[in-house]
């Protein structure tokens, strides 16, 4: 395998809680926030890049520059006059958070509006990583463009990983999103689920249902995450449950599987058995959830 992680989807400008009613400001994005603890839990031989689109703005300069200070790379990274990045604000009751966004005008609602640049990106990756919020934000032809350069990606040796992170909101409708992503899911390896988001819009009883479909769509390797309880893989066929380590302090949840999925696939992609990159990955994502903000530095 190539060692480059190419991540694709979104970053956002976050505005998180800072005490007082006071906002600190960020940027952060479900794949992105994967991206980011990517780089630091690989090898330094691997590159991490991200591909999306942002404007010609100085927000979109700040952002760009946080990318590559943080090590990921920006070559990929489109710049259209016009456009702007897409904002978040959290709000925190206890340790669960609630989102406000504000992305009618994100420049990366047309990251796949041009098919040979799209390719270009993804050409020479070893592992294409993106989630369901990719999917979600992109115009239906562009949603088309984007699984046909993942299917050449594919083709070209590429391993295809994908988090469903179902989020209804950004679809017309539940049955427009379920369809999108059993579509995407036909063209992954590797598919990350979490139970409690796949039960509630595909109505499956369990964790292995939820598998079960996956794989059914043709992923060799499904990790279902499982909030605080056992995780399943299912591995060309052999299920196996996994007991994460007990979290003993949670402030903020976001980010946790996003963070997850870093820590399991830097693992994995290193030759780290599933159940040794399950444990990396939770013990990760436990790290993570016990701090506030979605890139928690350490």
């Amino acid at each position: 395998m190539k060692p480059r992680f190419v991540a694709v989807g979104e970053c956002m400008v976050e505005l998180a809680p800072a005490g007082a009613g006071l906002f600190a400001m960020g940027f952060a994005g479900d794949t992105f926030n994967t991206a980011w603890y990517a780089r630091r839990a690989l090898p330094l031989e691997w590159s991490v890049d991200y591909v999306t689109a942002l404007g010609t703005d100085a927000l979109s300069d700040r952002m760009t520059a946080f990318m590559a200070d943080a090590g990921i790379g920006t070559g990929h990274v489109q710049r259209l006059p016009g456009r702007v990045p897409g904002l978040y604000l959290i709000e925190l009751t206890e340790s669960e958070r609630s989102f406000s966004y504000w992305r009618g005008q994100s420049a990366a609602r047309d990251l796949a509006r041009d098919a040979g640049v799209l390719e270009a990106a993804l050409a020479g990756a070893g592992v294409v990583y993106f989630s369901g919020i990719t999917l979600a934000i992109l115009p239906p032809g562009g949603r088309v463009q984007f699984l046909a350069a993942l299917a050449v990606a594919r083709r070209g040796g590429a391993r295809v990983v994908f988090d469903p992170n179902l989020r209804p909101r950004l679809w017309p409708d539940e049955d427009t999103m379920c369809a999108a992503v059993m579509q995407a899911a036909g063209l992954a390896d590797s598919v990350l689920p979490s139970h409690d988001d796949e039960a509630v819009h595909f109505g499956d009883a369990n964790p292995e249902a939820t598998a079960r479909r996956y794989a059914a769509a043709g992923a060799g390797l499904v990790v279902v995450k499982n909030g605080p309880g056992n995780m399943l893989t299912w591995e060309r066929g052999v299920v196996a449950w996994h007991a994460p380590e007990a979290v003993t302090r949670v402030v903020d949840t976001t980010a946790a599987g996003d963070s997850f999925n870093a820590g399991f696939l830097a693992a994995h992609l290193t030759g780290a058995e599933t159940a040794d990159a399950v444990r990396r990955g939770a013990r990760l994502g436990a790290r993570v959830i016990a701090a506030r903000g979605a890139l928690v530095p350490g």
